[in-house]
């Protein structure tokens, strides 16, 4: 029996609709970079002698942030070369981001970008050239980011500069089999408590946020382990 093209598109009507992704869920394919994390920066371009002295260290703190119903993802970097912060945000498509960046200057950007797998790359067009940084989850304990440049008249970027960076205090083969954050639903690897019964979240952001309204976090736990059983 054939099925018209018109009953097709009356049946996909009735259908109900997926709910939309909450920011919450659409960052969390990006939770292993929640952590403290030291890094090595490297530059790429000049002389031997010229990236040999322009290498750099730094540190960076990775944590979530909430306000509302709205959730993104912040590092705060210590002793960075180029940047003192970044802002993650979902985009408006699945599998895209907005990238916002503070650098050494006290000057501030916002690209966005699309995720494959374990990389996340941001283009942005300014003084004549695409500029694109590229953040990769290589493993749960260590990322890098990697900016590069290429004139407009181009195909291929020009790398300058990355840096490379080991999570602080967790072995490099780690396996996540501890308590779930009630928060973000990351690995919990720090204490909060409410009326006497202990519950786990991964980073400072998540604590703040459980502490400012632990009845709806509980809630929202104990409702996802529902769903899961």
């Amino acid at each position: 029996m054939r099925i018209s093209i018109l009953a097709l598109a009356l049946l996909a009507l009735q259908l109900p609709a997926a709910p939309p992704r909450s920011s919450k869920q659409a960052l969390q394919p990006l939770q292993d970079l929640i952590g403290d994390w030291k890094g090595t920066g490297t530059q790429l371009r000049g002389t031997k002698d010229e990236r040999d002295k322009g290498g750099w260290f730094e540190t960076a703190v990775w944590q979530w942030q909430f306000k509302g119903a709205s959730a993104w993802l912040r590092a705060d970097i210590a002793k960075g070369k180029y940047f003192t912060r970044f802002e993650i945000r979902p985009g408006k498509e699945a599998d895209t981001y907005e990238l916002k960046a503070w650098t050494v200057d006290k000057k501030e950007f916002t690209c966005t970008g699309k995720r494959e797998d374990r990389r996340l790359t941001f283009d942005r067009d300014a003084e004549g050239l695409t500029h694109r940084l590229t953040f990769s989850l290589l493993h749960a304990t260590r990322f890098s980011y990697r900016y590069e440049t290429r004139k407009k008249d181009t195909v291929t970027f020009s790398p300058v500069y990355q840096s490379w960076s080991t999570k602080q205090g967790v072995p490099f083969a780690v396996v996540e089999n501890g308590p779930e954050c009630i928060v973000s639903g990351g690995q919990g690897t720090m204490r909060v408590s409410y009326k006497g019964k202990t519950y786990y979240v991964c980073c400072t952001g998540c604590r703040d946020a459980f502490n400012d309204n632990p009845v709806k976090y509980i809630t929202e736990f104990e409702e996802s382990k529902k769903k899961d059983k």
